[in-house]
């Protein structure tokens, strides 16, 4: 398997999500003077009809050989978008999400496409980005379209935001354009993390009290990244429709792949996975290292 170490890993099928990915991770890459690394994986189950029965070699032979274009195509794409962008193809013998699961312990970030070749019509993200914001070790980016406008990062205390926050403040500065730290909450939301006596006695929560989460999270950042300018919301809301609301506006929304009402053992919270279902333009997810 290929040395991936710091460079960006881009999941390739032949789909159109696919390279859309590909345009964007090569303009990242180029602005970062990061290697592009093109995936492209193999389900050996493909190769069997029914009850087990093998396919003919000829069908494997054929496959090969449309992968093999497809990361040429992808690579050809690539170098249009960037020029000068260091490209690296890989064709493995390996099942896609598997393999850019090992990628993700090493890569910089696996950048996918929203819904791969084999996802079925109106289907709003494939199995593939799904398993990986839940599973990957590395941030995970879910293509969609791209426009100007600031990174968005979710934040509500926990230590997957803290990490998402972190790195949206990496992301912004990047860019050049400002970050918009989000914290929301409700009051359904609120009480339904509280124990029943607690809740009864806490009443509605206090904005106040939110607005200095956000600060808290926020302390000591700024000076570090003291040419991002912040932008602080504090907003009675479900952060998931506050972070749809901004993604109709942002370059990127960044989240931790679960967050504070998450239950344990939880692999991806349920703002993550509305965003990534349903955000309009491309959205991160980050998992806390270690």
């Amino acid at each position: 398997m290929s040395d991936v170490t710091d460079a960006i890993v881009v999941g390739v099928d032949g789909s159109e999500e696919a390279l859309d990915a590909v345009r964007w991770a090569a303009l990242v890459a180029a602005r970062r003077n990061l290697r592009l690394h093109l995936a492209s994986g193999f389900d050996a189950s493909l190769g069997l009809y029914g009850d087990g029965v093998p396919i003919s070699p000829d069908y494997f032979q054929t496959a090969e050989a449309v992968a093999q274009d497809e990361l040429a195509s992808a690579a050809r794409l690539a170098e249009e978008t960037a020029a000068g962008v260091r490209i690296e193809a890989e064709r493995a013998h390996l099942a896609p999400v598997p393999l850019l699961l090992e990628h993700s312990r090493s890569a910089r970030m696996i950048v996918l496409g929203a819904s791969g070749r084999g996802g079925f019509e109106g289907m709003l993200v494939g199995s593939t980005a799904v398993s990986l914001a839940a599973h990957g070790s590395c941030p995970v980016v879910v293509v969609r379209p791209d426009r100007e406008g600031p990174v968005v990062a979710g934040v509500d205390g926990s230590p997957n935001s803290v990490a998402a926050l972190e790195t949206a403040f990496d992301e912004a500065a990047w860019r050049r354009v400002p970050l918009v730290a989000v914290h929301s909450w409700s009051d359904a939301g609120y009480m339904a993390q509280q124990p029943i006596e607690s809740a009864l006695l806490a009443g509605e929560p206090d904005e106040d009290e939110q607005a200095r989460v956000l600060a808290e999270s926020l302390a000591g950042r700024q000076e570090k990244y003291p040419d991002v300018r912040v932008e602080r919301v504090v907003v009675k809301a479900r952060p998931r429709h506050a972070l749809l609301d901004w993604s109709e506006r942002a370059s990127l929304v960044v989240v931790g792949s679960r967050g504070r009402g998450g239950f344990r053992g939880l692999l991806l919270g349920s703002t993550s996975q509305a965003l990534i279902q349903h955000a309009k333009c491309p959205v991160m997810v980050v998992h806390p290292q270690g």
